[in-house]
């Protein structure tokens, strides 16, 4: 079972190979590669491995790029400590993960989940397919995760889990799926460019909403439009009649 590591930290690269081996002695670690570009130009030069680790951030940028440029049928599973949502991504397409720091037991687990899957009955256009579904979710360096200061606590907000954000009153909120409102830091502006615009419309000055909890659109006086959203806000999101006809193609698509 031939098997590439991509990873730009040499101590958890000689961990993870130790592990492979003393799990697996039919493993053989044909290359640790610590960049994007002698990765991609070592799957470039030899035959695709059976079975590719890779980190995600690498000291040259993300390991995407690698996969962009290369073609390649070799299941891969990725080392990371990346949000939830691309967890999810990863599980949903037979692609598996190592949550840092890595622990035998879960490259354990990894190679289990290979052979059961039996991965090499996948045909390249499938894998190439998988692959790319989860590249269009993972990066688009939007946030996946807003901290807010509740209670003397920090906690982690899903962004998906966020219905609308509001300002009032010279503060802003996040109002989530379980109808509880944080304030953040952030002024609404910086929430806007935080957000990926597929899920997030500025409806207003005051508003920012998200696409999976809009229930309902009325029209409003002079042209203007009225959405209601899974919770109800503390007042009307009114969107303008100029911003009105956008609003409805993104609600579309």
């Amino acid at each position: 079972m031939r098997v590439v590591i991509i990873e730009d930290e040499l101590k958890t690269a000689n961990e993870l190979k130790s592990m492979l081996q003393s799990l697996n002695d039919e493993i053989t670690v044909e290359a640790v590669l610590k960049s994007v570009a002698a990765a991609t130009d070592w799957l470039k030069r030899n035959p695709a491995p059976d079975l590719i680790f890779s980190d995600i951030q690498l000291g040259d940028g993300l390991s995407f790029e690698i996969f962009r440029e290369v073609e390649t049928n070799a299941p891969i599973v990725f080392c990371t400590a990346f949000d939830e949502y691309a967890i999810r991504a990863f599980e949903s397409n037979s692609i598996d993960y190592l949550l840092k720091p890595i622990e035998e037991d879960m490259v354990k687990k990894s190679l289990e989940k290979y052979h059961r899957l039996n991965v090499h009955l996948i045909n390249q256009s499938q894998h190439a397919q998988n692959l790319n579904k989860i590249l269009v979710q993972m990066d688009s360096g939007y946030k996946q995760n807003i901290l807010v200061h509740y209670r003397e606590k920090i906690i982690p907000v899903r962004v998906l889990d966020i219905q609308f954000i509001y300002a009032s009153n010279g503060a802003v909120y996040l109002h989530t799926s379980n109808d509880k409102s944080y304030i953040v830091q952030h002024t609404i502006e910086q929430l806007e460019s935080m957000l990926n615009p597929q899920l997030f419309f500025r409806a207003n000055r005051k508003f920012i909403i998200n696409h999976a909890f809009i229930t309902n659109i009325e029209h409003y006086f002079n042209r203007k439009l009225f959405v209601m959203t899974k919770s109800e806000a503390p007042e009307k999101i009114i969107i303008g009649r100029v911003k009105a006809p956008v609003f409805l193609k993104w609600v579309e698509q």
